[in-house]
């Protein structure tokens, strides 16, 4: 059963793949953590969303302890984010890793929401210590993004970059970065993912459609689940849902790993 004692946090600081400094939130348990995980959060969010926030620390009431960060160029971490791309992102949970292993443990469970989903599938095969994955509401493609970016695709195709308003704020988005999403080998990468995967989703995303998570799904080899996550909005803002994602990656990723290690 999970533990009724209070968990703690540390705030910790990593150099990013591009070379910033990334900040970085530790979540852990109150008492020794069983395993650790990295929470890779949405496109243009942050470490502290709801969604993140929420889920990783309900999850060291289970004994895991959870790394989320900013990645470069968003929140509190360093760098222009205008000079970043899905790849860059990708490199940023590597080294997030790599600060885990130096200091704590690696993480054996990758979680990604959105397109922080779609960048833990990227991921898990340059973190060797990887036993589970799981996307919340994540896309089959990187390029799926696109279409947030509405009209603006033209002028940043046009004129090499163009600022986009995005949630309510103005990000740069260059060319480079359009031609590194479209240039993912995404279905190829899930179908060799070679560890289990848990794909949830809201039948209702209006954001990242459900049937993003049924390609993902159909790409990836068994052990594979789907989880739906009725009536959740693409953000999972209601604390119901964030709690009901946190119990049920908890119990999968412990019977996985379990099964994995052979303990």
């Amino acid at each position: 059963m999970p533990s009724p004692a209070a968990a703690t946090h540390r705030r910790i600081e990593f150099p990013g793949s591009q070379g910033a400094p990334l900040a970085g939130r530790l979540e852990l348990p109150a008492t020794e953590p069983d395993s650790f995980a990295l929470f890779a959060h949405c496109f243009t969010c942050g470490k502290d969303t709801v969604a993140a926030s929420r889920i990783s620390r309900a999850l060291t009431r289970h004994g895991i302890g959870v790394l989320r960060f900013d990645f470069t160029g968003l929140g509190q971490s360093g760098g222009d984010f205008g000079n970043t791309d899905f790849s860059s992102n990708v490199g940023d949970l590597v080294a997030a890793s790599a600060h885990l292993r130096r200091e704590f443990e690696a993480p054996s469970l990758l979680i990604g929401h959105s397109l922080g989903g779609a960048a833990v599938l990227a991921a898990a095969h340059d973190i060797p210590e990887t036993r589970a994955v799981a996307t919340i509401g994540a896309p089959a493609d990187p390029a799926h993004v696109t279409h947030l970016l509405g009209d603006r695709t033209t002028a940043i195709e046009r004129d090499g970059e163009a600022e986009v308003r995005l949630a309510g704020r103005t990000f740069r988005i260059s060319r480079s970065f359009l031609a590194d999403i479209a240039a993912q080998p995404q279905a190829e990468r899930i179908a060799r993912l070679g560890v289990p995967l848990l794909v949830m989703h809201s039948p209702t995303d209006d954001t990242v459609g459900v049937d993003n998570a049924r390609r993902i799904f159909d790409a990836a080899l068994h052990p594979k689940s789907f989880i739906a996550l009725d009536g959740a909005d693409h953000l999972l803002t209601a604390p119901k849902d964030a709690e009901f994602v946190a119990d049920i990656l908890a119990v999968w990723a412990f019977r996985h790993m379990r099964r994995t290690t052979g303990s």
